[in-house]
């Protein structure tokens, strides 16, 4: 497996993702994941490619500790996920965020409410959320549709105010599932150029896609898996295309 190292050294020596030997197995079949090592330094881009059924959403799930490995060690920004008690789960979410396929968004709250609703879950004070969801929200293009309901949105506006809820806490880590599959190509990009800007930022950024042409062009650090297994790992990596 190839893998160049100069860019990883100018970067924190400690992985701020580290999964080593993880499996998962569900119930029937073959492992999900088969002894799995992977480790993402803080302020990577790294895209996770593969075709349906290689393990992409299990590894997302284990990192959000929506799943338990069956076997190995996972840690996230210092924690020891598998270690993690039930009532610690939420305290350890709080430095990630997350962005999905169908965008998860309160239809009965507008933009404004659908950013402040992530910072009223961590007890924010009404001061702090009138200053943090009108800057992200600029942020994200999105300063003149704070009260717009998600319905009166494109759905590349309603992937932003997403990726707006998803960073307005200031998380460590954004893990991106899917983020472009709803939109077409001129949304797709903006969106990529917003997690672009995002990890220029210093903000540690995991995209799972089945976008070839976003991730032939982007040139970013790409992991691909089959079958339950990393095939490859490169550092200015591309699609490969499966036999």
């Amino acid at each position: 497996m190839k893998r160049t190292t100069a860019k990883r050294r100018q970067l924190s020596n400690a992985p701020i993702i580290s999964l080593e030997h993880v499996s998962k197995a569900y119930s029937a079949g073959a492992p999900a994941l088969n002894d799995v090592n992977l480790h993402i330094n803080k302020g990577e881009f790294v895209f996770i490619v593969g075709d349906s059924g290689s393990g992409k959403s299990t590894l997302i799930k284990l990192l959000l500790r929506e799943l338990l490995p069956s076997s190995g060690r996972i840690v996230v920004n210092g924690t020891d996920v598998v270690r993690l008690r039930r009532r610690q789960i939420p305290k350890f979410r709080r430095n990630l965020g997350v962005v999905f396929q169908d965008f998860r968004l309160l239809k009965d709250r507008n933009v404004y409410e659908n950013v402040a609703f992530a910072q009223r879950i961590i007890q924010k004070s009404g001061r702090e959320i009138r200053k943090n969801v009108p800057s992200i929200l600029s942020t994200v293009g999105l300063a003149g549709k704070y009260k717009a309901r998600p319905k009166q949105l494109s759905g590349g506006e309603q992937q932003r105010v997403a990726l707006a809820r998803a960073l307005v806490n200031k998380p460590q880590i954004l893990l991106a599932d899917e983020p472009t599959g709803n939109l077409d190509p001129k949304n797709s990009w903006e969106i990529m150029n917003l997690l672009e800007k995002i990890n220029n930022n210093g903000t540690t950024v995991l995209v799972v896609t089945h976008n070839r042409e976003i991730v032939n062009d982007m040139q970013k650090r790409v992991v691909t898996m089959k079958k339950g297994v990393i095939v490859s790992d490169e550092e200015k990596g591309g699609y490969i295309d499966e036999d």
